[in-house]
């Protein structure tokens, strides 16, 4: 993820935002942090569903075929 100092600004320019407007400067620093932070946040989550096995009440392994397709591509990338 980010770290906090970039998080803490983005928090910072969305209470100016709301409070007393921002420059253009800050418009720009403001999309250019949040854009950092959501490609962080998908990179992340798809990192999250791309290990995720489901498993129904009996044990059986019922994961997506499309998962397992992806899982498996990655995999072959990344040897």
């Amino acid at each position: 993820m980010l770290s906090k100092e970039k998080i803490d600004r983005i928090n910072e320019l969305a209470k100016r935002q709301k409070s007393s407007g921002l420059t253009a400067e800050e418009e720009e620093e403001q999309h250019a942090l949040r854009q950092e932070y959501l490609s962080k946040f998908r990179s992340s989550f798809k990192n999250q569903l791309e290990n995720v096995k489901v498993v129904d009440e009996e044990g059986t392994d019922v994961t997506p075929s499309k998962l397992e397709r992806v899982k498996r591509r990655n995999r072959s990338f990344r040897h």
